[in-house]
C-alpha cells in the first residue's frame, strides 16, 4: 500500500481528500506541526507528497525546497494560485505536476496513479542503465555519473534525457519530446519543458558534461556523442 503525505492546512479538505484517497487504498498522512514538516517526512518516509503552497510558517515552496534536498520522492502541488509563475516556480523546484483548485478527484486520482505507476514500475523497464559519453545514466536511481561525481535527477529531467540519448545524434523537436513524456503519463506544457531542459543542462554542466545537449534553433535538441557548442 503506497503512502502519501499531504500537506495542506485546510482541515477539511484535507479530511475530504484523505477520505477519498482511502477508497483507493492509500494511507494518507497529514502535518502535526507546519513548522516540522521535513521532520515528518522523514519519519513517514512516502511514497508520494501533495502539498499545498500556502501554509502556516513556510510555504510549500520552501518545503518542496527542502524535500528535494533530501529526497526524489514525487510531488504534486495542491494550489488555489493559478499565476502561471506559480506552476513554473514548482516545476523549477523539482515537482511533478501541478493541481488547481477546485479539482475533480478523478483528476487527482488518475495524476497520482499515472505518477506512481511511472517511478514504482521503473525497475521493471528492460534498460535501466546507459553509457552516454562517458557518464553512466541509471534510469532507475535518477542519477548521472561522470568522472567520479553523481548528480540527481527529477523524473522529468531524466525522462528528457532519456528521450535525447535513444535518439542521439538526432535531432528530437519540443513537441516530440512532449508527446514522449505524455505517453510516459507525466504531462508538461511548452514552458515546463524549457523550464526542465534548462535545468537538466545545467545540472549535467556541474559534473562537466558542458555541451553535449545541443540546441537546434527552429527544430529541437540533440544529444550528441560529442561536446559540441550550444547551437
Amino acid at each position: 500500500m503506497f503512502k502519501i503525505m499531504l500537506i495542506e492546512d485546510d482541515a477539511s479538505l484535507f479530511k475530504e481528500v484523505q477520505e477519498r484517497l482511502s477508497q483507493w487504498s492509500y494511507d494518507v498522512y497529514g502535518v502535526k506541526d507546519f513548522g516540522s514538516v521535513l521532520q515528518e517526512f522523514t519519519a513517514i518516509g512516502p511514497d508520494l507528497v501533495i502539498i499545498d503552497i500556502q501554509l502556516p510558517k513556510f510555504d510549500g515552496f520552501h518545503w518542496c525546497r527542502m524535500i528535494r534536498a533530501h529526497s526524489n520522492v514525487p510531488i504534486i502541488f495542491l494550489s488555489s494560485r493559478d499565476h502561471p509563475t506559480d506552476m513554473v516556480m514548482s516545476m523549477q523546484l523539482g515537482a511533478d505536476d501541478f493541481v488547481q483548485k477546485p479539482f475533480h478527484f478523478e483528476v487527482l486520482i488518475a495524476k497520482i496513479q499515472a505518477i506512481l505507476r511511472r517511478v514504482y514500475n521503473y525497475s521493471t523497464e528492460r534498460t535501466e542503465l546507459k553509457t552516454w559519453r562517458g557518464a553512466t545514466v541509471e534510469y532507475v536511481k535518477n542519477t548521472v555519473t561522470f568522472d567520479n561525481t553523481s548528480i540527481e535527477l527529477t523524473k522529468n529531467e531524466m525522462l528528457i534525457l532519456k528521450v535525447l540519448i535513444e535518439h542521439k545524434n538526432q535531432i528530437v523537436s519540443r513537441e516530440e519530446i512532449i508527446r514522449s513524456l505524455w505517453d510516459n503519463e507525466h504531462f508538461v506544457s511548452d514552458n515546463t519543458l524549457t523550464v526542465n531542459l534548462n535545468r537538466l543542462r545545467k545540472k549535467l554542466e556541474t559534473v562537466g558534461l558542458h555541451t553535449y545537449i545541443e540546441t537546434k534553433v527552429g527544430q529541437g535538441y540533440m544529444a550528441t556523442e560529442e561536446a559540441q557548442p550550444y547551437g
